[in-house]
């Protein structure tokens, strides 16, 4: 089987599967596990990624606004490499290359057409039980379900650690900075699990837009920034606009120090194995007196 995955958080989980030797194309934001650089690179924005956070959004409602979609999918190369599956997703055509961006490249395919893969998942449930499905989809179930259980096990491990926390912590979660952008989907069970109480967005919805007010108003204990598509360099270079807020300094979370930038790009936008691995890293910024910082410098950083 030729694979190739247009997904960060599905090239993680085939290879979780045993599936790397498989895979032979992948997206231009796949970067785990290790070597999967070296592959083809199969798609790439269409537009400009570089500037600040509020440059890039004008720069996506442009397109969309003008019916386009935000990535390019280079149907020549992926033909060249003859896959007989494509991995894509169907959850958000903004931050990935979606299942109609893929139809789109190969409508034209003389002969059988590769099968094409697509998620969508909204939830902790959909994304432990996301491995499972696929891969059932890619001929290995045993594995699949397998992993599936390892993950689950884990994060239940984790939960039961924060049950008998004393108190819960009001947390909020920005996805995107400027403008700011709560996190939906399976943040919020995510925050609860680690013993916060989550403040923007629900569990299995898409993220909100953020009313600047409405932050102040709910005056979170801790505020964690995690930018789709930002790793923590990138983060803290772009957290600077946050101070120039009207009332940032007043909020609860400023005074007291526990505002924390975290690499989103490879953990918690990513709905892949490593969702165990952002779970860990809440509870060790929500409850850093029972979980020791093991993630911190390379994950997360307090704003200083």
């Amino acid at each position: 089987m030729r694979i190739a995955s247009l997904l960060p958080s599905l090239t993680e989980t085939a290879c979780a599967l045993g599936l790397r030797e498989a895979l032979v194309g992948r997206s231009h934001e796949c970067d785990f596990p290790t070597g999967v650089e070296a592959l083809p690179v199969l798609t790439e924005p269409k537009l400009d990624v570089a500037g600040s956070s509020r440059a890039i959004d004008s720069r996506v409602r442009e397109l969309v606004e003008r019916g386009l979609s935000v990535y390019r999918v280079d149907a020549e190369r992926l033909r060249a490499l003859a896959p007989d599956v494509i991995l894509t997703q169907d959850h958000c055509q903004v931050c990935a290359v979606s299942r109609a961006d893929v139809e789109a490249a190969v409508a034209e395919w003389l002969g059988a057409a590769p099968r094409v893969v697509s998620v969508a998942p909204r939830t902790v449930t959909d994304v432990i039980s996301g491995f499972g499905r696929l891969g059932e989809a890619l001929g290995v179930p045993d594995a699949g379900w397998a992993l599936s259980s390892r993950c689950l096990a884990a994060l239940e491990e984790i939960a039961a650690r924060t049950h008998g926390v004393a108190r819960r912590p009001r947390v909020a979660c920005l996805e995107w900075i400027d403008p700011p952008m709560g996190a939906g989907n399976w943040m919020p069970e995510l925050v609860a699990m680690a013993g916060g109480e989550p403040l923007f967005g629900e569990a299995g919805e898409h993220s909100p837009w953020l009313d600047w007010d409405a932050l102040r108003a709910a005056d979170p204990e801790v505020i964690v920034v995690l930018p789709c598509g930002f790793d923590l360099a990138r983060t803290r270079a772009e957290a600077g606009s946050l101070g120039a807020r009207p009332g940032w300094q007043a909020l609860a979370a400023v005074r007291t120090g526990r505002v924390y930038l975290v690499d989103g790009n490879q953990y918690f936008n990513r709905p892949g194995p490593r969702l165990v691995d952002s779970l860990a890293i809440l509870t060790e910024l929500l409850h850093p007196d029972r979980f020791p910082a093991r993630h911190r410098g390379p994950a997360w950083e307090p704003l200083s």
